[in-house]
């Protein structure tokens, strides 16, 4: 009798006999579970979209983003020749929002990545090792918790002064304790499972331990979660940026951009809240899909 393969990996046997269970690849696993969430796949595909169309963006922009005309400016969308029309110095809007989006997807995604390099290797070194080294190193991480993230951050940006490479520091240092939390928690569980009792019985090495067993099972859930830091990251990139301790002029941020439109709130309402609305909506999309990833996974909050 030939069996019949079912979407869930199970292959069943009509005259009844014991189902017999198909290995997977991990990933192919999650893969399949991606497909089936609408949500996650419309929000990824929205984020590809707004990454491709920054990177593209002097190909794509249909003006110059720095050219100032104060005879244009505050023009409302729809306005020939601009589309979402111009700012407070009568530069294009739809041109300063794609290449807006270069700098905020790359205030967004650099710090994370950063401190999740930093951040993932301390905590997985504290876990692992335990002892006077996890001490010492979550002790160093818990200073840090005495003060909320975006304060910490406008602190640093305050001491050190703005610009964007000030920006990314304030925010790397910012997220670097609590990506270590979650890595220290995670290896500590993996630690005490059964196969990495084995292995130690068998004689292996402490770092083939943590190079075979361990690294592998900690990997996923780390990065599902600073993956829900990325709209964090940017939407405290555009506050340090609005209180003028990030990015600063005349570079086309939305932050910066939705700082300097503030005062136009009542004369050109929609040109005002237009950056908002990029901040919104890339920071909602990378949340969902964080979420859509936490699921395909099976990671646990």
């Amino acid at each position: 009798m030939v069996s019949q393969p079912y979407d869930d990996g199970v292959a069943v046997d009509p005259a009844g006999a014991p189902p017999v269970v198909r290995s997977r690849n991990f990933w192919q696993d999650v893969a399949r579970r991606l497909s089936r969430d609408p949500v996650t796949l419309v929000c990824l595909t929205i984020l590809v979209l707004i990454l491709v169309i920054a990177l593209l963006a002097p190909f794509i922009a249909p003006a110059d983003p720095f050219k100032t005309s104060m005879v244009n400016r505050l023009k409302p969308p729809g306005t020939p020749g601009y589309l979402l029309g111009t700012d407070e110095l009568g530069r294009d809007l739809l041109s300063r929002l794609i290449y807006g989006g270069r700098l905020s997807l790359f205030m967004g995604f650099t710090p994370v990545l950063v401190a999740t390099l930093i951040g993932g290797g301390l905590g997985i070194l504290a876990g692992f090792a335990g002892g006077w080294v996890n001490t010492a190193i979550m002790r160093t991480m818990d200073v840090f918790y005495a003060f909320p993230s975006v304060l910490l951050a406008v602190a640093i940006s305050g001491a050190l002064g703005g610009g964007v490479f000030n920006g990314l520091l304030s925010l790397t240092l910012v997220f670097i304790p609590s990506i270590a939390r979650v890595s220290e928690s995670v290896t500590i569980q993996v630690r005490t499972q059964d196969f990495v009792e084995a292995a130690r019985a068998t004689g292996a090495y402490p770092y083939q331990i943590l190079v075979s067993h361990v690294l592998k099972n900690v990997t996923g859930p780390i990065f599902v979660y600073a993956s829900s830091l990325i709209s964090v990251s940017i939407v405290i990139a555009s506050g340090l940026s609005f209180l003028g301790l990030g990015v600063s002029p005349p570079q086309a941020e939305w932050g910066l951009m939705l700082s300097n439109l503030r005062q136009s709130v009542y004369v050109a309402p929609i040109n005002s809240i237009l950056p908002g609305v990029m901040i919104f909506v890339t920071s909602l999309c990378f949340n969902l899909t964080s979420d859509g990833f936490r699921s395909a996974m099976n990671v646990k909050g």
